[in-house]
């Protein structure tokens, strides 16, 4: 049986051993890939045109980088298995960090197709290309980044 004393020094054992797995368990922060352009891309929003059909909406700012060539600091999320790639998405968050999970909105992420292969890195990598929005309504990415390089 535990005396009071040692009750207590074995809840703060078990506290300390919780906040050392909690703090082992967090992903490392990534360099911030924000610009200008990233904040451009990040005004699309979606709007509910009928009951269950949303459409989304480019404000004019976005639509005024339509077609035009601009680069993009990000990592690259494969697609396809391998280790080079010419499609790829470009996030600015890390795989590593799971664009796709955690709380708040899925980060936005821009389909890139490169005008030759890149090989796979979780470092960041800066893109140049033409950007392209996707207005159609069909189930491909929002964005595109065409005729991509690596800078």
């Amino acid at each position: 049986m535990l005396n009071n004393c040692d009750m207590r020094m074995l809840q703060i054992l078990v506290l300390l051993l919780l906040v050392t797995l909690e703090a082992k368990a967090q992903v490392q922060v990534h360099t911030d890939m924000r610009t200008a352009n990233w904040n451009l891309i990040g005004l699309k929003y979606d709007k509910q045109v009928k009951p269950l059909v949303w459409q989304a909406v480019f404000p004019t700012a976005l639509k005024a980088i339509n077609h035009k060539v601009i680069e993009l600091p990000g990592y690259i999320i494969p697609i396809k298995v391998g280790n080079t790639f010419t499609e790829f998405m470009l996030s600015i968050v890390p795989i590593a960090s799971c664009p796709y999970c955690g709380t708040g909105d899925i980060p936005s992420m821009v389909e890139v197709k490169m005008l030759k292969p890149i090989k796979w890195t979780d470092a960041p990598v800066s893109i140049k290309g033409k950007f392209e929005i996707n207005d159609s309504g069909d189930s491909r990415s929002t964005f595109f980044l065409l005729e991509a390089v690596q800078k």
